[in-house]
C-alpha cells in the first residue's frame, strides 16, 4: 500500500521524527551513530529527539558509562504512533526524507 505524502515542511518534520524514533527503537543509538546512519546534522537530530514527546513518544537517554554522553537513546512508548505502520512504510519515509 502506497501512501501519498504531500512533501510539506510539516509532514517532513513529522516523518523525520518517526524515522528517528524507529531507528532508536531498533538498536542502541546515540547522536553519533544516528548521524552516521542518516547523514542528518547533529542539531537536526537533537531537535527531533527533543520534541518526540510532542507525538507522545517517550524517549530517554540511558547513561551507559562514566562520561556524560556515554549511552544511548531508548523508546519506552510509541504513544499514538503505530510502530508497525512506520516499519511497513519505512522505504517510502526514507525516500521522502532524501
Amino acid at each position: 500500500m502506497n501512501v501519498n505524502f504531500n512533501g510539506s515542511k510539516q509532514q517532513k518534520a513529522f516523518l523525520r521524527k518517526i524515522y528517528i524514533a524507529y531507528l532508536i527503537d531498533n538498536d542502541r543509538h546515540n547522536l553519533l551513530s544516528l548521524h552516521k546512519l542518516t547523514n542528518m546534522p547533529r542539531r537536526t537530530l537533537q531537535d527531533a529527539i527533543a520534541v518526540l514527546s510532542d507525538l507522545a513518544i517517550e524517549c530517554e537517554f540511558v547513561q551507559d558509562g562514566e562520561r556524560n554522553n556515554a549511552g544511548y537513546y531508548q523508546i519506552n512508548h510509541w504513544g499514538a504512533i503505530n510502530r508497525d505502520w512506520v516499519e511497513a512504510h519505512l522505504q517510502q519515509i526514507i525516500a521522502e526524507l532524501t
